[in-house]
């Protein structure tokens, strides 16, 4: 079997807020075309038209090539091979960053290939089930302007996510930093408003996560503000600090009792063993887009392992992602929740309708995948419709 052809996708939610901090409402989504007519899919998680132009450059020597061109005519069965030869073609662009976030999305489209060849769901080629059901929380971020509408949103949003089934949810609470939703900037104890008010709404039997992005400015403001919430039952505090202070997010581990989580930017392995090493977090959140696609997870999977860390995957994107999640999640023991946006709570028209055939959800537990490859497809309408609306903003 050879490639024959990647397609990218730039895809843009026709009614996206720039204002809103959710890359849910773009994707670069590629297709990995092959000589026996297997197609397979993948997805990344940042700016499309960059992801584009990674792989579809042209390359003018042998260590700064366009993605694309390292692929075609390859045995897209040889997943290990390839990305090390992706990765180091690309070297003097790449190593980190954009290049490995757009490989990503070819290594997930590969994996895909590889299972739809070879009849069975891709977890099976990565290793053996280690559970029956997998856990998934509910990602909450209402898009709204002041804070009142936040907080009443947030709490009607995670009693939605309970009767839904859900039994665990994480509340993006982030009114400073650079990351502040819609523009909103409140006091640090407004963040310990909504926790407390969703805590009361749920109960004591819901897992509870929270993610502050970013938001702290000082080790000392962390911890002053992070130690306040142990009454609340926290399963972790997701980037408390901004990425590179790993000395500081060691110093924080180590002055609070709740878990740590920190990840979603970080591209290959390589920068999780800093992480791992230096940061000393509890929880690590490798983006499966983002750290280079399943290949990479998986070898991040390994490393928390050896160091008794836990996997929360990060996950912003489509049902595609939601889907290379399951089948890392049930090969992965020590990944008790990975992250699930729910359509019905997201604003994205793209995150509800790209994908159909979508990875399932019943009383807090994800069914382990069944069907050849990442088990979903693309909804060809939907595709159009946000690959025009993209058109429109940039060719």
């Amino acid at each position: 079997m050879k490639i024959t052809k990647i397609q990218c996708h730039v895809l843009l939610d026709p009614h996206y807020d720039i204002a809103a901090t959710s890359s849910a409402q773009d994707d670069l989504v590629v297709e990995v075309f092959t000589d026996e007519g297997i197609v397979g899919i993948g997805e990344t998680d940042l700016n499309p038209w960059i992801a584009r132009e990674c792989i579809e450059a042209p390359g003018t020597h042998t260590m700064d090539q366009g993605l694309g061109s390292v692929f075609i005519g390859e045995d897209p069965l040889d997943i290990e091979r390839l990305w090390l030869k992706a990765y180091q073609a690309t070297a003097m662009t790449g190593r980190r960053g954009a290049l490995v976030n757009a490989l990503g999305a070819i290594d997930m489209a590969l994996w895909d290939i590889a299972g739809k060849a070879a009849n069975k769901p891709v977890w099976q080629l990565l290793g053996e089930k280690s559970r029956d059901h997998l856990g998934a929380y509910a990602s909450l971020q209402p898009e709204v302007s002041s804070f009142d509408a936040y907080l009443t949103s947030m709490v009607k949003w995670a009693h939605s996510a309970k009767e839904m089934g859900f039994r665990a949810a994480k509340l993006e609470t982030t009114f400073s930093g650079p990351y502040a939703n819609m523009g909103i900037r409140e006091d640090d104890e407004k963040m310990t408003e909504v926790i407390k008010a969703v805590r009361n709404a749920v109960g004591p039997d819901f897992t509870i996560m929270v993610d502050v992005q970013y938001a702290f400015d000082s080790v000392a403001r962390a911890i002053k503000t992070i130690n306040t919430w142990q009454e609340f039952d926290l399963f972790f505090v997701e980037t408390p600090l901004w990425v590179d202070d790993l000395d500081g997010m060691a110093e924080l581990v180590a002055n609070t009792p709740i878990r740590i989580a920190s990840g979603e930017w970080l591209s290959t392995h390589y920068e999780f063993k800093d992480l791992i090493r230096y940061g000393n977090v509890g929880v690590v959140q490798p983006d499966i887009g983002r750290v280079g696609g399943l290949s990479e997870a998986r070898k991040v999977c390994n490393l928390a392992k050896d160091h008794n860390k836990l996997v929360v995957p990060h996950l912003w994107k489509t049902g595609i992602s939601v889907a290379a999640a399951a089948h890392l999640a049930t090969v992965t023991p020590h990944m008790p929740f990975f992250e699930f946006l729910p359509p019905a709570l997201c604003e994205s028209e793209l995150r509800k309708h790209l994908v159909v055939d979508e990875i399932s959800m019943a009383d807090g537990k994800v069914t382990i995948p069944q069907k050849p490859g990442l088990g979903v497809e693309i909804n060809r309408d939907a595709l159009d419709e946000f690959v025009a609306a993209a058109r429109k903003l940039r060719p």
